[in-house]
């Protein structure tokens, strides 16, 4: 019989996309209301993996990474799903989105993101929310899925995930947490 065993504390990440820089400010406050400082941010990296945003956000979109320091319990992100299509709707233009946001979280073995669009390999997680197992680690290295979206593939992307986990490994040491000895290593 299996014994059910309290889940770790998984840092939260926020990915987002948009066409005017200049709103990355703003949009990095808002989401800062609901979880706290920032601890780490990405470069700016091109979003060109596919076309399907262009006729709503228009060409040349731009994705950044937000990692926030307050860990957060993964019961939690339906509602910051929730709380991230608030912020797009808050910066709809003409019916059409600015910007896109995605959050998700990291944990030793994974990397998961929330979306409200149900498929094959997505959990239910509650209030209308499902989530999305982008990335495992596996053997030392972040590892892609068959469904793992192209930008989440990409080797810039997967670099600074693994930078955020080192990080956040050092802050799961630093909380002490007996059950690192159970990650995806």
């Amino acid at each position: 019989m299996s014994k059910p065993q309290p889940p770790k504390p998984a840092k939260p990440i926020v990915g987002f996309f948009l066409k005017e820089r200049d709103l990355a400010a703003e949009i990095v406050q808002a989401l800062q209301v609901q979880l706290g400082p920032v601890d780490m941010v990405s470069p700016w990296l091109d979003f060109d993996f596919t076309t399907y945003y262009e006729k709503e956000m228009g060409a040349s979109l731009n994705r950044r990474l937000v990692v926030f320091k307050t860990l957060m319990e993964q019961d939690r992100l339906p509602s910051i799903k929730r709380m991230t299509n608030d912020i797009e709707a808050r910066y709809l233009q003409k019916g059409k989105r600015r910007v896109n946001i995605d959050p998700g979280y990291l944990l030793p073995e994974r990397f998961v993101l929330a979306t409200g669009k149900n498929f094959t390999h997505r959990i239910y997680i509650g209030q209308r929310i499902y989530a999305d197992l982008t990335l495992i680690y596996q053997k030392g290295a972040f590892r892609t899925l068959p469904w793992t979206y192209p930008d989440y593939a990409d080797r810039c992307l997967i670099d600074f995930l693994t930078l955020v986990r080192n990080k956040y490994m050092l802050d799961l040491k630093q909380m002490g947490d007996s059950r690192i000895a159970e990650s995806g290593d």
